[in-house]
């Protein structure tokens, strides 16, 4: 049965790990065909809000020919913008020139332009100090594409570009979200190379790195050899052999969660206009203590010694903590990056299958213990007739 965890494990990580691409690959923009069979040279897959950008420039002209493309979205609006002021929190939005659509409750869409000058703005219409033309909108297949084509200065190399998604009601869009994605929407966009900022691409890889390496590691290796450390006795395993299976198993993973969890401290030191408060102290919490354990593992006291007993409550009662901490931390970031929904639900999967093998364990190694010692009972001499009288 133990063995049949192992194998358990390994498949929902082959699982997670071979949809991650493919699913990647599935909603990347460079295969993308437009009905209205209109060709674009360049395109990128926004870092969030399940959106893309695709593009055509002339810099001798300074015209750019856009589309943008937003998923799963039924009775918002959609919003692309172009923003001279900068790119801080402070100037993301304020003085965005933005083309903006959604449709009407007839089934027609409304595209047109919005100059951003409040944080609670209800996208009024307005004229951009861009020249704007060839502007539409479509809604097909729960995907809004706006066309546009704007007048940029001649020779411009690189924007600062913003988009977003709100609600709808009686017609007319409403303030966006200040939750999550709704505050990262932004970022710098060089029109010439074909590719998004340097640092926004890897910011976008280390983000990705973070929840791979935390969610395999914490959340997969540790409990993996949590129940080894746990079950493999009950198998009569030689007392040598679990326990340097158990921490070869517990290193590897704290190894690659340290690497996540420094990923993670890295990724919030260049974001410190975003905090997800309980999400960083839970990872803290759970580094400090995987981090004791590492040392309970050096400090680990013989079987005859006096505090041995005391050393295995600390150290078993840790373990599980941190095991449970960082499963509910693991949620919490699946809702901060918001991945496809495969992901999650192979986790969901491995936890339920952890969890019934592990019920099923207990009952089994219960059932052990009690056989062993009825057997030790029967040993035992049982009055004058098992007397040992020499």
């Amino acid at each position: 049965m133990f063995r049949r965890v192992l194998v358990i494990s390994s498949l929902l990580l082959s699982l997670f790990l071979s949809s991650s691409s493919s699913s990647s690959s599935a909603q990347t923009c460079e295969m993308y065909g437009f009905s209205s069979n209109k060709v674009f040279s360049s395109c990128y897959n926004l870092p969030c809000q399940n959106s893309f950008l695709h593009w055509n420039y002339n810099s001798s002209s300074g015209s750019l020919q856009i589309a943008f493309r937003h998923l799963m979205l039924t009775s918002r609006w959609a919003a692309w913008a172009i923003n001279p002021n900068g790119l801080q929190l402070q100037t993301a939005m304020i003085g965005a020139q933005a083309v903006v659509a959604y449709q009407l409750t007839n089934g027609t869409m409304r595209a047109y332009t919005s100059q951003i000058k409040s944080y609670a703005t209800t996208m009024p219409e307005g004229n951009l100090i861009y020249n704007v033309s060839d502007l539409t909108a479509t809604y097909a297949n729960n995907e809004m594409i706006v066309y546009a084509t704007l007048a940029l200065p001649i020779d411009t190399t690189t924007i600062n570009q913003a988009w977003q998604e709100g609600p709808v009601t009686n017609e007319s869009p409403g303030a966006h979200s200040f939750e999550n994605d709704n505050t990262i929407s932004f970022g710098t966009l060089n029109l010439l190379s074909r590719q998004y900022a340097r640092a926004e691409k890897l910011q976008a890889f280390s983000k990705n790195l973070h929840g791979m390496a935390n969610a395999v590691s914490w959340g997969i290796m540790m409990p993996v050899g949590v129940m080894i450390a746990r079950y493999a006795k009950v198998f009569k395993f030689e007392d040598p052999a679990w326990y340097k299976i158990h921490v070869i198993c517990q290193s590897s993973a704290y190894v690659v969660g340290v690497a996540g969890w420094a990923t993670g401290v890295k990724l919030g030191s260049h974001s410190t206009w975003v905090e997800y408060r309980g999400h960083r102290t839970l990872g803290i919490l759970i580094f400090i203590l995987g981090t004791l354990q590492v040392f309970a593992l050096v400090l680990r006291p013989k079987k005859d010694h006096k505090y041995r007993f005391h050393w295995k409550i600390c150290h078993y009662s840790i373990g599980y903590l941190v095991i449970l901490l960082a499963i509910i931390n693991i949620f919490k970031g699946c809702n901060i990056l918001k991945p496809q929904k495969t992901y999650k639900n192979a986790y969901i999967g491995f936890i339920v299958a952890l969890a019934v093998s592990a019920v099923w364990l207990e009952v089994f190694t219960l059932y052990v213990f009690l056989k062993r010692r009825s057997e030790s009972a029967a040993k035992k001499p049982q009055g004058f007739n098992g007397a040992n009288w020499s």
